[in-house]
């Protein structure tokens, strides 16, 4: 049966503690927290800079046992790099622990900048370097840099398949190819909720569907209403009927709505 999970993007934000977060909880307790009132967490800290394997070890621990994260690829290859010759940065990613997760690995997402236009040949040589399985990933992880000597992760517990997601932000990508490709390499393309600011897509082109809920209003603080969730609590029906996984992301942080809104979505999907 197709599985469903709703969370947030992110757990450590300072305007949550003492409003979802209990006052004097400790900050070192937030993901475990969260984690019991949410199915799954995306990963963010990955985007930012490369993690540490002692650090992807503890957020399995501390976690359920049937918890899931997804995890965000690094800004490094998407921004810095925007795809090209990134195999090596790429290795490094995947070097860096995120194999520590071991079956709480979910999706790696992949968030395209604004400036970034639909190059097919780039899209292309992209996708064919994604490893689909954490064996895969562990044999990639083994061409990382110096710059990973002495604090890498080069092995899995279990051979796993590995999804990933690409969420783009130019309207080049409305383009029949980019889908294509996608569907080629079994890509899921996100459906990002942005406000109006970016596209909003919704075709799908792999065997699961990843959507990230950024505000639908205001970008990053508006919250929905309930008529609004209830759209998309439909929307992910129809997806799920159709054997697909749904992955749903909350990333309308600022004004702490986002934990709420995952769990109140949650409880539409249950009934």
């Amino acid at each position: 049966m197709a599985e469903v999970r709703t969370g947030t993007s992110g757990w450590r934000y300072p305007p949550w503690r003492g409003v979802f977060y209990p006052k004097g909880l400790a900050q070192r307790r937030e993901l475990e927290y969260l984690s019991r009132a949410v199915s799954s967490i995306e990963i963010n800290g990955s985007f930012y800079s490369l993690q540490r394997p002692e650090s992807w070890v503890s957020w399995r621990e501390e976690t359920p046992p049937d918890f899931l994260f997804a995890v965000k690829g690094p800004r490094f290859v998407t921004h810095l790099k925007q795809l090209r010759e990134v195999r090596t940065p790429v290795a490094n990613f995947f070097a860096s622990g995120v194999l520590a997760l071991g079956p709480k690995l979910g999706p790696v997402l992949w968030q395209l900048p604004p400036r970034m236009r639909f190059d097919a040949d780039r899209m292309r040589a992209f996708l064919e370097l994604l490893p689909h399985s954490t064996g895969a990933a562990a044999d990639l992880a083994k061409e990382h840099d110096e710059r990973l000597e002495g604090r890498n992760l080069l092995e899995t517990d279990a051979d796993r398949p590995l999804r990933h997601a690409v969420e783009v932000r130019h309207e080049s990508f409305r383009d029949p190819a980019f889908l294509a490709l996608l569907r080629e390499h079994d890509v899921a393309l996100v459906v990002a909720d942005t406000a109006g600011k970016w596209p909003f897509l919704t075709d799908v082109t792999a065997d699961h569907v990843y959507v990230r809920l950024h505000g639908d209003q205001e970008l990053y603080v508006s919250g929905y209403t309930p008529e609004a969730l209830d759209v998309w609590a439909e929307r992910i029906r129809g997806w799920r009927a159709a054997g697909l996984d749904v992955v749903v992301y909350f990333d309308n942080d600022v004004k702490v709505h986002a934990p709420f809104d995952a769990i109140s979505l949650a409880g539409r999907l249950r009934e």
